[in-house]
């Protein structure tokens, strides 16, 4: 027999077995490390925004938007939209804010040229895309209530009162 088939043979099952071995181990590179390092949450419960400065409008901002997570003191997204008269978007601004930022949604007229400013705020992970273009956009949407700080007493003492009541009356 020919030697060259079997040289091909061994040469193909050696290839097939450096494929295998590159197939099935999974041991992490520095660029495995890097990837995921991205992906990994800061801390609990944190989220991103989408992020620009005065960009031209809301595509350019959320092209270029960088993907990094807010700081550990923020708990919104925040919108900032400037309009031409003409209803065109002049600039637009998104950042992570702490609630004090997010109290004063709404639309206003910017000076006597006819501009106008939308602002709204958002709970939640990269909740920012839109931007608010008018009164009903512009608006301040929370996923949890604001005021969910009550206490055990406020939510069961009136319970705690009306069983009472009930088992008192059939004495």
């Amino acid at each position: 027999m020919d030697p060259w088939p079997r040289v091909a043979w061994v040469l193909l099952l050696t290839l097939i077995s450096d494929w295998l071995d590159t197939a099935l181990s999974r041991d992490f590179t520095v660029k495995d490390i890097i990837y995921l390092h991205t992906s990994t949450t800061p801390y609990p419960g944190s989220f991103k925004c989408f992020t620009c400065e005065e960009a031209a409008d809301n595509y350019d901002c959320n092209r270029w938007a960088p993907d990094v997570y807010c700081p550990h003191e923020t708990r919104y997204c925040y919108t900032h939209h400037t309009m031409s008269p003409a209803g065109d978007s002049v600039s637009v601004t998104k950042r992570c804010v702490a609630l004090e930022a997010c109290l004063s949604t709404g639309c206003t007229e910017a000076g006597h040229e006819g501009y106008r400013v939308c602002t709204s705020c958002c709970e939640g992970n990269i909740c920012n895309l839109p931007v608010p273009k008018n009164e009903s956009t512009a608006i301040f949407s929370t996923v949890t209530p604001l005021n969910s700080t009550c206490s055990l007493t406020q939510v069961w003492m009136p319970r705690f009162t009306i069983i009472f009541i009930m088992l008192y009356s059939y004495i």
